[in-house]
Protein backbone atom coordinates (compact mmCIF):
# COMPACT_ATOMS: atom_id res chain seq x y z
CA UNK A 1 0.00 0.00 0.00
CA UNK A 2 1.36 3.36 -1.08
CA UNK A 3 1.57 6.26 1.61
CA UNK A 4 -0.17 9.62 0.21
CA UNK A 5 3.16 11.08 0.60
CA UNK A 6 4.54 8.78 -2.16
CA UNK A 7 1.86 9.99 -4.36
CA UNK A 8 2.72 12.90 -7.10
CA UNK A 9 1.73 16.18 -5.14
CA UNK A 10 0.17 19.13 -6.73
CA UNK A 11 1.31 22.12 -4.92
CA UNK A 12 -0.33 26.03 -5.96
CA UNK A 13 3.88 28.07 -5.97
CA UNK A 14 2.26 31.32 -6.97
CA UNK A 15 -1.08 33.03 -7.42
CA UNK A 16 -1.40 35.96 -9.22
CA UNK A 17 -4.26 38.29 -9.43
CA UNK A 18 -5.19 39.69 -12.65
CA UNK A 19 -7.52 42.85 -13.94
CA UNK A 20 -8.94 40.77 -16.70
CA UNK A 21 -10.42 38.04 -18.13
CA UNK A 22 -7.35 35.46 -19.01
CA UNK A 23 -8.40 33.04 -21.87
CA UNK A 24 -5.05 31.51 -22.34
CA UNK A 25 -1.69 31.20 -20.58
CA UNK A 26 1.77 29.63 -22.30
CA UNK A 27 5.50 28.76 -20.64
CA UNK A 28 8.21 30.94 -23.07
CA UNK A 29 10.56 28.07 -24.25
CA UNK A 30 14.03 27.90 -22.55
CA UNK A 31 12.76 30.80 -20.17
CA UNK A 32 11.20 30.74 -16.58
CA UNK A 33 8.59 33.59 -18.21
CA UNK A 34 5.37 32.65 -19.14
CA UNK A 35 2.54 35.14 -21.33
CA UNK A 36 -0.90 35.75 -20.29
CA UNK A 37 -3.45 36.46 -23.02
CA UNK A 38 -7.21 37.77 -22.39
CA UNK A 39 -9.26 40.85 -22.53
CA UNK A 40 -10.12 44.30 -20.49
CA UNK A 41 -13.90 44.82 -19.19
CA UNK A 42 -13.78 47.57 -21.90
CA UNK A 43 -13.46 45.28 -24.69
CA UNK A 44 -9.56 45.23 -25.55
CA UNK A 45 -7.27 42.66 -25.58
CA UNK A 46 -4.36 42.37 -23.53
CA UNK A 47 -0.88 40.09 -23.53
CA UNK A 48 1.16 40.29 -20.42
CA UNK A 49 4.82 38.38 -19.64
CA UNK A 50 5.78 37.46 -16.34
CA UNK A 51 8.64 36.20 -15.11
CA UNK A 52 8.89 33.89 -12.36
CA UNK A 53 11.24 35.01 -9.59
CA UNK A 54 12.27 34.25 -6.24
CA UNK A 55 8.97 32.32 -5.43
CA UNK A 56 6.78 35.74 -7.12
CA UNK A 57 5.82 35.81 -10.63
CA UNK A 58 7.00 39.40 -11.95
CA UNK A 59 5.63 41.58 -14.39
CA UNK A 60 7.66 41.95 -17.18
CA UNK A 61 5.64 43.81 -19.77
CA UNK A 62 2.00 44.50 -21.10
CA UNK A 63 0.45 45.04 -24.00
CA UNK A 64 -3.05 46.23 -25.13
CA UNK A 65 -4.40 45.34 -28.32
CA UNK A 66 -7.94 46.22 -30.22
CA UNK A 67 -9.18 42.90 -30.04
CA UNK A 68 -9.83 39.98 -27.37
CA UNK A 69 -6.92 37.38 -27.38
CA UNK A 70 -8.30 34.11 -27.10
CA UNK A 71 -5.72 31.77 -27.37
CA UNK A 72 -2.01 31.25 -28.74
CA UNK A 73 0.79 28.81 -29.09
CA UNK A 74 4.43 28.82 -29.72
CA UNK A 75 4.69 25.29 -31.57
CA UNK A 76 5.21 27.08 -34.73
CA UNK A 77 8.14 28.97 -34.07
CA UNK A 78 12.07 28.60 -33.70
CA UNK A 79 13.68 28.34 -30.49
CA UNK A 80 15.71 31.49 -31.72
CA UNK A 81 12.92 33.55 -32.12
CA UNK A 82 10.35 32.03 -29.79
CA UNK A 83 7.22 34.21 -31.61
CA UNK A 84 3.92 33.42 -30.36
CA UNK A 85 0.79 33.28 -32.82
CA UNK A 86 -2.54 34.13 -31.41
CA UNK A 87 -6.06 34.10 -32.13
CA UNK A 88 -8.73 36.73 -31.63
CA UNK A 89 -12.42 37.52 -31.07
CA UNK A 90 -12.36 39.29 -34.62
CA UNK A 91 -11.11 36.06 -36.79
CA UNK A 92 -7.18 37.28 -36.54
CA UNK A 93 -4.19 34.75 -36.66
CA UNK A 94 -1.16 37.11 -35.57
CA UNK A 95 2.13 36.27 -34.65
CA UNK A 96 4.29 38.28 -32.15
CA UNK A 97 8.11 39.18 -31.39
CA UNK A 98 7.43 39.29 -27.88
CA UNK A 99 10.94 41.47 -27.91
CA UNK A 100 8.89 44.16 -29.71
CA UNK A 101 5.11 43.13 -29.23
CA UNK A 102 3.46 46.35 -30.27
CA UNK A 103 2.78 45.16 -33.77
CA UNK A 104 2.81 41.63 -35.42
CA UNK A 105 5.22 40.80 -37.67
CA UNK A 106 2.26 38.30 -39.51
CA UNK A 107 -1.25 38.78 -39.71
CA UNK A 108 -4.17 37.37 -41.60
CA UNK A 109 -7.75 37.26 -41.30
CA UNK A 110 -7.89 33.93 -40.77
CA UNK A 111 -11.87 33.39 -40.02
CA UNK A 112 -15.00 35.27 -40.24
CA UNK A 113 -15.56 34.78 -36.58
CA UNK A 114 -13.98 34.51 -33.19
CA UNK A 115 -10.87 32.09 -33.19
CA UNK A 116 -11.44 29.59 -30.63
CA UNK A 117 -8.25 26.84 -30.78
CA UNK A 118 -4.88 27.27 -32.03
CA UNK A 119 -1.88 25.31 -32.24
CA UNK A 120 1.46 25.18 -33.79
CA UNK A 121 3.64 22.08 -35.14
CA UNK A 122 6.94 21.92 -36.78
CA UNK A 123 8.63 24.84 -34.50
CA UNK A 124 10.62 24.60 -31.15
CA UNK A 125 12.21 21.10 -32.98
CA UNK A 126 9.32 19.46 -32.64
CA UNK A 127 7.84 17.59 -35.18
CA UNK A 128 9.29 17.23 -38.89
CA UNK A 129 8.38 19.17 -42.03
CA UNK A 130 7.24 23.17 -42.23
CA UNK A 131 6.12 25.15 -39.33
CA UNK A 132 2.46 25.14 -39.67
CA UNK A 133 -0.11 27.34 -37.30
CA UNK A 134 -4.40 25.46 -37.10
CA UNK A 135 -6.59 27.77 -35.97
CA UNK A 136 -10.69 26.21 -35.37
CA UNK A 137 -13.20 28.93 -35.50
CA UNK A 138 -17.53 29.50 -34.01
CA UNK A 139 -17.63 29.75 -38.24
CA UNK A 140 -16.91 25.94 -38.21
CA UNK A 141 -14.21 26.15 -39.99
CA UNK A 142 -10.54 24.85 -39.59
CA UNK A 143 -7.73 26.00 -41.52
CA UNK A 144 -3.77 25.22 -41.60
CA UNK A 145 -1.52 28.44 -42.26
CA UNK A 146 2.19 28.48 -42.99
CA UNK A 147 3.59 31.61 -41.90
CA UNK A 148 5.97 31.76 -44.36
CA UNK A 149 3.08 32.28 -46.62
CA UNK A 150 0.63 35.54 -46.62
CA UNK A 151 -2.88 35.94 -47.12
CA UNK A 152 -4.25 32.17 -47.63
CA UNK A 153 -4.40 28.90 -45.92
CA UNK A 154 -2.73 25.69 -46.75
CA UNK A 155 -5.38 23.56 -45.92
CA UNK A 156 -9.00 24.47 -45.16
CA UNK A 157 -11.07 21.90 -43.81
CA UNK A 158 -15.32 23.36 -44.07
CA UNK A 159 -18.67 21.88 -44.14
CA UNK A 160 -19.81 20.25 -47.24
CA UNK A 161 -22.44 22.62 -49.28
CA UNK A 162 -25.65 22.39 -47.31
CA UNK A 163 -24.29 21.11 -43.97
CA UNK A 164 -24.73 22.98 -40.77
CA UNK A 165 -22.07 24.23 -39.77
CA UNK A 166 -20.65 23.57 -36.33
CA UNK A 167 -18.68 25.49 -34.14
CA UNK A 168 -14.69 24.43 -33.92
CA UNK A 169 -13.78 24.25 -30.31
CA UNK A 170 -10.36 22.56 -30.37
CA UNK A 171 -7.45 21.46 -32.95
CA UNK A 172 -4.64 19.67 -32.46
CA UNK A 173 -1.82 19.06 -34.51
CA UNK A 174 -0.11 15.82 -34.53
CA UNK A 175 1.23 12.38 -36.25
CA UNK A 176 4.05 14.61 -37.60
CA UNK A 177 6.55 11.85 -37.72
CA UNK A 178 8.51 12.84 -41.25
CA UNK A 179 8.43 15.56 -43.79
CA UNK A 180 5.42 14.32 -45.35
CA UNK A 181 2.52 13.27 -43.08
CA UNK A 182 0.80 15.43 -40.40
CA UNK A 183 -2.52 15.19 -39.45
CA UNK A 184 -4.92 17.46 -37.50
CA UNK A 185 -7.40 16.48 -35.47
CA UNK A 186 -10.72 18.84 -34.52
CA UNK A 187 -13.59 18.58 -31.69
CA UNK A 188 -16.84 20.54 -32.44
CA UNK A 189 -19.68 21.86 -30.38
CA UNK A 190 -22.29 18.60 -31.21
CA UNK A 191 -19.73 15.92 -30.10
CA UNK A 192 -17.89 15.65 -33.07
CA UNK A 193 -14.20 14.61 -33.33
CA UNK A 194 -12.33 14.31 -36.95
CA UNK A 195 -9.58 13.24 -37.75
CA UNK A 196 -7.99 15.38 -41.13
CA UNK A 197 -4.85 13.63 -42.58
CA UNK A 198 -3.28 16.76 -44.38
CA UNK A 199 -0.73 14.58 -46.54
CA UNK A 200 -3.90 13.06 -48.19
CA UNK A 201 -5.74 15.89 -47.75
CA UNK A 202 -8.67 13.40 -46.26
CA UNK A 203 -10.70 13.03 -43.66
CA UNK A 204 -9.30 10.07 -42.30
CA UNK A 205 -11.57 9.48 -39.21
CA UNK A 206 -14.63 10.37 -37.52
CA UNK A 207 -16.52 9.92 -34.22
CA UNK A 208 -19.22 11.43 -31.98
CA UNK A 209 -18.94 11.51 -27.93
CA UNK A 210 -22.45 12.83 -27.72
CA UNK A 211 -21.27 15.84 -26.09
CA UNK A 212 -19.35 19.00 -27.19
CA UNK A 213 -15.82 18.43 -27.42
CA UNK A 214 -14.17 21.01 -24.86
CA UNK A 215 -10.43 20.00 -26.07
CA UNK A 216 -8.03 17.15 -27.98
CA UNK A 217 -4.81 16.31 -27.79
CA UNK A 218 -1.98 14.02 -28.94
CA UNK A 219 0.13 12.49 -26.41
CA UNK A 220 3.04 13.96 -29.21
CA UNK A 221 3.18 15.87 -31.77
CA UNK A 222 6.15 14.23 -33.64
CA UNK A 223 5.98 10.39 -33.19
CA UNK A 224 3.68 8.39 -35.56
CA UNK A 225 0.08 8.64 -33.57
CA UNK A 226 0.27 6.55 -30.45
CA UNK A 227 -2.80 7.95 -28.52
CA UNK A 228 -5.65 10.78 -28.26
CA UNK A 229 -7.75 12.43 -25.61
CA UNK A 230 -10.65 14.52 -26.06
CA UNK A 231 -12.40 16.09 -23.18
CA UNK A 232 -16.08 16.95 -22.95
CA UNK A 233 -18.69 18.93 -21.39
CA UNK A 234 -20.07 16.95 -19.25
CA UNK A 235 -17.11 15.82 -17.48
CA UNK A 236 -16.24 13.05 -19.15
CA UNK A 237 -13.10 12.30 -21.19
CA UNK A 238 -11.82 9.58 -23.69
CA UNK A 239 -8.20 8.09 -24.59
CA UNK A 240 -8.29 6.63 -27.63
CA UNK A 241 -5.40 4.59 -28.77
CA UNK A 242 -4.38 5.55 -32.25
CA UNK A 243 -2.25 2.90 -33.63
CA UNK A 244 -4.71 0.18 -34.69
CA UNK A 245 -7.24 1.80 -37.14
CA UNK A 246 -10.50 -0.83 -37.40
CA UNK A 247 -12.60 -0.20 -41.37
CA UNK A 248 -16.13 -0.21 -38.95
CA UNK A 249 -14.94 0.18 -35.76
CA UNK A 250 -12.01 3.01 -35.92
CA UNK A 251 -9.83 3.38 -32.94
CA UNK A 252 -10.26 1.62 -29.19
CA UNK A 253 -11.14 3.70 -26.57
CA UNK A 254 -11.75 4.26 -22.87
CA UNK A 255 -13.61 6.59 -20.96
CA UNK A 256 -13.62 8.25 -17.68
CA UNK A 257 -15.97 10.45 -15.85
CA UNK A 258 -13.73 12.75 -13.58
CA UNK A 259 -15.20 15.76 -12.88
CA UNK A 260 -19.09 17.04 -12.12
CA UNK A 261 -18.42 19.82 -14.71
CA UNK A 262 -16.90 20.49 -17.52
CA UNK A 263 -13.39 19.57 -18.60
CA UNK A 264 -11.90 22.55 -20.12
CA UNK A 265 -8.13 21.02 -20.79
CA UNK A 266 -6.29 18.49 -21.09
CA UNK A 267 -2.47 18.63 -21.52
CA UNK A 268 0.25 15.66 -21.40
CA UNK A 269 3.49 15.46 -19.58
CA UNK A 270 6.14 17.07 -22.27
CA UNK A 271 8.57 14.48 -19.98
CA UNK A 272 6.36 11.41 -20.01
CA UNK A 273 3.33 11.18 -22.73
CA UNK A 274 1.49 8.72 -20.71
CA UNK A 275 0.95 11.10 -17.85
CA UNK A 276 -1.99 14.10 -18.61
CA UNK A 277 -3.77 16.45 -16.62
CA UNK A 278 -7.34 17.31 -17.03
CA UNK A 279 -8.69 20.85 -16.01
CA UNK A 280 -11.80 21.03 -14.87
CA UNK A 281 -15.41 23.76 -14.67
CA UNK A 282 -15.13 23.32 -11.22
CA UNK A 283 -11.81 24.68 -10.57
CA UNK A 284 -10.20 21.45 -9.85
CA UNK A 285 -7.28 19.42 -11.72
CA UNK A 286 -7.27 15.99 -11.90
CA UNK A 287 -3.47 14.08 -12.64
CA UNK A 288 -3.71 10.66 -14.58
CA UNK A 289 -1.54 7.92 -15.74
CA UNK A 290 -2.67 5.76 -19.43
CA UNK A 291 -1.58 2.09 -18.76
CA UNK A 292 -1.43 -0.08 -21.93
CA UNK A 293 -3.08 -3.77 -21.98
CA UNK A 294 -1.07 -6.30 -22.33
CA UNK A 295 -1.69 -6.41 -26.16
CA UNK A 296 -2.44 -3.43 -27.92
CA UNK A 297 -4.33 -5.29 -30.57
CA UNK A 298 -6.01 -8.29 -31.34
CA UNK A 299 -7.76 -9.81 -34.32
CA UNK A 300 -11.63 -9.92 -34.80
CA UNK A 301 -13.72 -12.58 -36.36
CA UNK A 302 -12.28 -12.09 -39.81
CA UNK A 303 -8.79 -12.13 -38.45
CA UNK A 304 -8.73 -7.62 -39.09
CA UNK A 305 -6.50 -5.99 -36.68
CA UNK A 306 -8.90 -4.37 -34.22
CA UNK A 307 -7.33 -1.95 -30.54
CA UNK A 308 -7.53 -2.41 -26.99
CA UNK A 309 -7.57 -0.17 -25.12
CA UNK A 310 -5.78 0.73 -21.91
CA UNK A 311 -6.94 1.94 -18.40
CA UNK A 312 -6.38 5.52 -16.54
CA UNK A 313 -5.77 5.53 -12.91
CA UNK A 314 -5.84 8.85 -10.98
CA UNK A 315 -2.50 10.03 -9.53
CA UNK A 316 -3.84 13.28 -7.84
CA UNK A 317 -6.38 15.91 -7.50
CA UNK A 318 -6.51 19.26 -6.17
CA UNK A 319 -8.99 22.20 -5.99
CA UNK A 320 -7.78 25.18 -6.42
CA UNK A 321 -10.93 27.87 -7.14
CA UNK A 322 -14.59 27.76 -7.30
CA UNK A 323 -14.53 29.05 -11.05
CA UNK A 324 -13.52 27.04 -14.38
CA UNK A 325 -9.73 26.70 -14.83
CA UNK A 326 -10.30 27.47 -18.70
CA UNK A 327 -6.15 26.98 -19.88
CA UNK A 328 -3.09 24.92 -18.92
CA UNK A 329 0.74 24.37 -19.87
CA UNK A 330 3.28 21.93 -18.79
CA UNK A 331 6.53 23.94 -18.80
CA UNK A 332 8.46 22.14 -21.75
CA UNK A 333 11.98 22.59 -19.92
CA UNK A 334 11.21 22.09 -15.94
CA UNK A 335 9.56 18.20 -15.92
CA UNK A 336 6.74 19.39 -13.18
CA UNK A 337 6.39 22.81 -13.56
CA UNK A 338 2.84 24.27 -14.72
CA UNK A 339 1.10 27.57 -15.09
CA UNK A 340 -2.78 27.51 -15.05
CA UNK A 341 -5.42 30.49 -15.18
CA UNK A 342 -9.19 30.94 -14.74
CA UNK A 343 -12.12 32.77 -14.74
CA UNK A 344 -11.12 33.73 -11.26
CA UNK A 345 -8.95 36.72 -13.35
CA UNK A 346 -5.79 34.52 -11.70
CA UNK A 347 -2.74 33.04 -13.14
CA UNK A 348 -1.28 30.20 -10.97
CA UNK A 349 2.14 28.63 -11.28
CA UNK A 350 1.87 24.79 -9.95
CA UNK A 351 4.58 22.38 -9.53
CA UNK A 352 4.13 18.77 -9.25
CA UNK A 353 6.10 16.76 -7.23
CA UNK A 354 7.63 12.98 -7.71
CA UNK A 355 5.95 12.58 -11.20
CA UNK A 356 9.58 10.10 -12.63
CA UNK A 357 8.07 7.78 -9.84
CA UNK A 358 4.39 7.84 -10.97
Amino acid sequence: MSSPLSKPQIIAHIQKSLNYTVFDSKWIPCSAKFVCLGNFARGTGVMQIYEVQHGEAQLVKEVEKPKPIKCGTFGATSLQQRHIATGDFDGNLNIWNLEMPEVPVYTVKAHKEIVNSIDGVGGLGIGDGAPEIVTGSRDGTVKVWDPRQKDSPVANMEPMEGETKRDCWTVAFGHAFNDQDRCVCAGYDNGDIKLFDLRNMSLRWETNIKNGVCCVEFDRKDINMNKLVATSLEGKFHVFDMRTQHLTKGFASVSEKAHKSTIWQVRHLPQNRDIFMTAGGAGNLHLWKYEYPAQRSKKDSDGVDVGVAGSVNLLQNVTLSTQPIASLDWSPDKQGLCVCSGFDQSVRVLIVTKLNVA
